[in-house]
């Protein structure tokens, strides 16, 4: 059974994405809350025309020259370091094919730090454009051959960023941050919600389960009327009240989650121990003197553990959804990197009117592959428990 579940393709599916989520994002060079580039910038392989990609030059002193064939880029940035002489007047001038601008006039110090960005008002000002224009749209208005003139340094480390419209595999997000390392990330929150709620919610069901059937009587009738209760209780508004009382951290979600997850698992096992603590050989080990606990714990548990399998395996995709759920909704750590909290952030900053559909697709793949790859184990689980379900 062991080799037939190995072999099966939903395992080595999920196999893949669980060491793309614990060793992807130790390949990634900047954390996943950094930005890389400019808000919404489409994913290098789909087709843009002239849309640029993202582009850095290094500016030395003297004339820095290149050659711009693509619409203006999103974000024009300057930064980096220079030093002269404290009586040279040092001046940084953008050249463009149209129209010359000065961009700093410098003087009186032996080094300077630069940190200009487009964007800026102060920036815009400075150059004489209008405050709600674009700037790139007037340093970049055609086609052709662009400079950078550094003049009256002795040295400069500067470097010239040109945020694209497209940039990494997957994009970036409305912050600018790379959509593929956010993705890989989330896996590693799904997956320690979805499984760790899970396994803490079959252990409660469980232990409630095997003691409810084998003691029989009054606790038995409570642990039924409670789950009856928590099943008849809509599980999404006690679940959005818990994490606004007990914050929204990973292991209160987990927490939250495995409370209102057990009913189902204690309910299978309580069924089988109904039907096994009758049979002759736990009547046998009764007469021989067998404490409860060890008829319980050595025998009625190994006869559980496939119907736990099976559970745990069919319940981590409700618990990966419900995560999804409540951070789509706004009630995780915000902090927290997962899928839902990417779905998230792109409804509420407007991916959906902006067309981003490289902030939707990820994600949403994401949710529904690890959620058809949990279920086509519980089911072959399932099958190898009771061949009459093939």
């Amino acid at each position: 059974m062991m080799r037939d579940i190995l072999l099966r393709k939903s395992v080595i599916a999920f196999i893949l994405i669980a060491a793309a989520g614990i060793f992807a994002p130790l390949l990634v060079k900047a954390p996943p809350q950094e930005i890389t580039g400019a808000p919404f910038a489409r994913p290098l392989w789909w087709k843009s025309g002239t849309l640029p990609a993202a582009r850095t030059i290094d500016i030395r002193p003297g004339k820095t020259e290149f050659v711009w064939d693509k619409e203006p880029p999103a974000i024009f940035s300057l930064r980096g370091h220079i030093t002269a002489e404290a009586s040279a007047d040092v001046r940084i001038k953008w050249i463009s094919p149209e129209k010359e601008y000065l961009l700093s006039e410098l003087s009186g110090s032996d080094e300077y730090w630069i940190n200009s960005d487009g964007r800026d008002l102060i920036f815009k000002q400075a150059i004489g454009l209008p405050p709600v224009s674009r700037s790139v749209d007037h340093l970049f208005p055609s086609h052709g051959s662009y400079s950078m003139l550094l003049e009256g340094a002795d040295s400069a480390r500067l470097t010239l960023s040109l945020a694209g419209e497209r940039q990494g595999l997957l994009g970036t997000d409305q912050r600018g941050r790379d959509v593929l390392a956010l993705f890989f990330y989330g896996i590693r929150t799904s997956l320690i919600v979805g499984i760790s709620a899970t396994i803490a919610a079959s252990l409660i069901g469980m232990s409630l389960g095997l003691a409810a059937g084998y003691a029989g009587g009054i606790l038995d009738s409570a642990v039924m009327r409670t789950v009856d209760i928590l099943l008849s209780i809509p599980t999404l508004p006690i679940l959005m009240a818990l994490a606004g009382i007990w914050g929204r951290g990973l292991w209160q979600l987990v927490l939250i989650l495995s409370l209102f997850s057990w009913m189902g698992t204690a309910r299978s096992v309580r069924a089988l121990v109904l039907t096994l603590r009758e049979s002759a050989w736990v009547e046998s080990l009764r007469a021989l003197g067998a404490p409860r606990s060890y008829i319980l714990w050595r025998h009625l548990l190994p006869e559980t553990a496939p119907i736990l399998l099976a559970n745990i395996a069919l319940g981590v995709p409700g618990a990966i959804l419900a995560e999804a759920g409540l951070a789509f909704l706004g009630l995780s750590d915000p902090h927290l990197i997962s899928w839902g909290r990417m779905l998230h952030e792109a409804h509420s900053f407007g991916a959906f009117t902006q067309g981003a559909w490289w902030l939707l697709l990820p994600p949403g793949l994401g949710i529904a592959a690890v959620c058809l790859i949990f279920l086509d184990i519980g089911k072959f689980l399932e099958e190898k428990i009771d061949p009459r379900l093939g």
